[in-house]
């Protein structure tokens, strides 16, 4: 009996974990990014979102006074909270509710908003307000130290650059990112 060669059935797995790939990125992922917030510029949304938007930029992320204005939002943040399933406040169940591609598109949406105050991502904060499990909380802290511009080799605009490390407090509290990204 001759002995196995696992090349080809390597090279056709890889084949076909590189066609799913791309599928999830241009079918999902890239859709996605086309029609993110796209309620934010229809009513009953816009008109609150252009009240609000500027005191939010001024207020720090999670405060008392950032809580109270969203709240004042009223119907049209709970509108838009329900079309737009990538945030966890769109599904009965929270975070265990969502797809992988709502969280990815809550991951980036969180990246965004980071990255425009240079800002971090408190990750005891949103642990505690989506009741994030320490494994899930583990694997954002992970994702975000990869995030990480020294960590990693990407290109990523300049206009992105400034953030040098997403993730505030003590990350190792919960986790070990993984600084290698591998």
């Amino acid at each position: 009996m001759e002995n196995y060669d696992c090349t080809n059935d390597v090279l056709k797995h890889r084949e076909r974990v590189a066609y799913w790939l791309k599928w999830l990125t241009v079918e999902v992922l890239e859709y996605r990014a086309r029609v993110h917030d796209e309620s934010k510029l229809h009513s009953p949304e816009k008109e609150i979102f252009d009240e609000f938007t500027p005191k939010l930029k001024t207020l720090e992320f999670g405060s008392d006074e950032y809580k109270a204005a969203l709240e004042k939002m009223g119907e049209g943040l709970k509108h838009h909270y329900k079309v737009n399933p990538h945030h966890p406040e769109s599904h009965s169940r929270g975070v265990d509710g969502m797809t992988i591609w709502d969280f990815v598109e809550m991951l980036a949406d969180w990246m965004a908003a980071a990255s425009v105050k240079n800002a971090n991502i408190d990750l005891d904060y949103l642990q505690k307000r989506f009741n994030l499990s320490p494994q899930l909380r583990n694997i954002i802290a992970n994702t975000l130290w990869c995030a990480d511009m020294d960590a990693i080799n990407c290109k990523v605009p300049p206009e992105y650059q400034q953030i040098s490390n997403f993730v505030s407090g003590d990350p190792m509290a919960e986790t070990t990112p993984n600084k290698a990204c591998t």
